[in-house]
């Protein structure tokens, strides 16, 4: 007999395992003997009472013993496969060319960046001298913007694909199996190099190809069907389809597609600033100023509310983070949150954005459907200058913020490139600033303490998600007006985070897969 049910385990016995079974066998009212084994299903933290706990879903074999239900890849050598282009190697990228091994379809990605390797050289340039490689940073190069900027696996993308798949994907190439269970799974940026290197190597060893530091300068397009693209303004690959999965921050590569009069759409997204509180503090809101916190992780957070019928909500959290910079060009500033699978820092961060429209865009309407990005620029413009013409970031104390006054001291941050006081109220859009300011107090009521002194922002957070939409038939995923072009995750506006970009990868491959075989 199988039955599955819920326990309740305070941090302090999170490990003792017997535990465990004798708290099932309450549940079940069964005698603890009969229990043959138990498989831990769900982690999660509960902090809506007076003490915080685990709530842990567990499968309970009575009688009989569990199996390990492992997933099966079957990767194909596909070095004589049919050629498929990719363009990007975030996750929508490289799940799209795993999934197209397994097709035995031949992936070839090309990647503006440089591996995670040499990254390494580009992150240092921007944290400590301000120098941005536009082609290789914190967004560009393998393993796209989730390598070092944090790693979080959750989303609520559940219906467009197999979730356990894309986890059970992620362990085969070296990540711990907590991700399997944790309601909120987190690899790292500690960790997550190495697994996409071990990504990389099942994709080579199976006669697949990645193309370091190529920038796809131009697509060969011929009669409405793509045939392959140019790289470094020389190089030609050409291909039987191509899956576009450039991510949110290439802007260059809508231009192109415009040039080649391949339709696009503007879309609504979402821009604000990066708000830094002490992981205490949330840790003190979150817990109920419990002192039981050994193995309860960093506090964490999610916030929304609606202020002038526009949303406002945080954004990509980072208990126990830092944030950083995140720019793709020189002459912009823009901040991103990151954590280590420790997430040890003495701050939290995340991004507090609003919904933006093409009520907010209107100035640039000369721009057509590139007004909104045209209006992500000039924010990003601003808060560059106001920072000091470096990757020094804008900041004020949140109380300040509200009641339109520059700061005359910042707290310490975890912003290495480091902060000056700036009257935020004045310099960012008034149909941002407004909601920020009415949503604090909102956000107050939900957290007590949350609006304090010694939380500050700073500016600016802009890449939420692409203001730039590529079409696809809803069920082919094909671009509805050019042939073997499949635009894939965040870049084409159809996902927004590492697993539902990578099921969009997937799901892109497989459509390739009908298309070609």
């Amino acid at each position: 007999m199988i039955k599955e049910t819920e326990i309740s385990i305070f941090p302090n016995k999170l490990e003792d395992k017997k535990l465990y079974k004798k708290l099932a066998a309450k549940n079940l009212k069964v005698n603890e003997s009969e229990i043959t084994s138990l498989q831990v299903l769900r982690r999660s933290v509960d902090a809506r009472g007076k003490y915080p706990h685990y709530k842990i879903k567990v499968k309970v074999f009575i009688g009989e013993f569990s199996v390990d239900e492992k997933y099966e890849f079957n990767f194909k050598n596909v070095s004589k496969g049919k050629r498929v282009i990719i363009v990007g190697s975030g996750p929508a990228g490289l799940f799209a060319a795993l999934k197209l091994l397994e097709l035995g379809l031949k992936p070839i990605i090309i990647e503006r960046g440089s591996d995670v390797q040499k990254r390494r050289q580009d992150l240092k340039a921007i944290q400590q001298d301000g120098i941005v490689n536009p082609n290789s940073n914190y967004c560009f190069g393998e393993g796209g913007a989730g390598t070092y900027s944090d790693g979080k696996l959750y989303t609520r993308s559940t219906k467009r694909g197999d979730v356990k798949r894309i986890l059970n994907l992620f362990i085969q190439h070296g990540a711990k199996e907590d991700i399997l269970i944790d309601a909120h799974p987190h690899i790292g940026s500690n960790n997550l190099p190495k697994i996409i290197q071990q990504i990389r190597n099942t994709i080579i060893n199976h006669g697949g190809e990645i193309h370091f530091d190529s920038k796809v300068t131009d697509f060969v397009v011929d009669n409405s069907t793509i045939k392959g693209v140019i790289v470094n303004e020389s190089l030609e690959f050409i291909g039987d389809s191509v899956i576009l999965a450039t991510g949110h921050s290439a802007r260059d590569i809508y231009y192109l597609l415009d040039n080649h009069k391949i339709e696009l759409e503007a879309k609504s997204f979402a821009m604000g600033v990066r708000v830094e509180h002490p992981q205490q503090l949330i840790d003190s809101i979150q817990y109920n100023s419990s002192k039981q916190t050994s193995n309860l992780p960093a506090a964490e957070y999610r916030l929304a509310c609606q202020v002038d019928n526009r949303g406002v909500y945080s954004f990509c959290m980072c208990p126990g983070g830092i944030i950083i910079p995140a720019a793709t060009e020189p002459g912009e500033l823009v901040l991103n949150g990151m954590s280590t699978s420790q997430r040890n820092s003495p701050f939290a961060n995340a991004g507090l954005v609003v919904t933006v429209t093409e009520d907010d865009w209107q100035h640039h309407s000369e721009k057509g459907i590139f007004a909104g990005l045209e209006f992500q620029k000039e924010v990003e413009k601003i808060a560059f200058t106001n920072g000091g013409g470096n990757q020094t970031a804008p900041a004020q104390r949140i109380t300040d913020f509200v009641n339109n006054k520059e700061s005359q001291t910042l707290p310490d941050t975890s912003y290495i490139p480091g902060i000056i006081s700036s009257p935020l109220h004045e310099i960012l859009p008034s149909g941002i600033v407004t909601r920020l300011q009415k949503s604090l107090f909102q956000f107050n009521k939900r957290m007590k303490g949350y609006y304090t002194d010694e939380a500050q922002i700073l500016a600016a957070e802009t890449r939420t998600s692409s203001p730039i939409r590529i079409p696809r038939d809803k069920e082919t995923l094909m671009h509805i007006g050019v042939n073997g072009l499949f635009p894939s995750g965040e870049g084409a506006g159809y996902a927004g985070g590492i697993i539902s970009a990578a099921i969009d990868g997937e799901r892109s491959a497989e459509a390739v897969a009908k298309y070609l075989l």
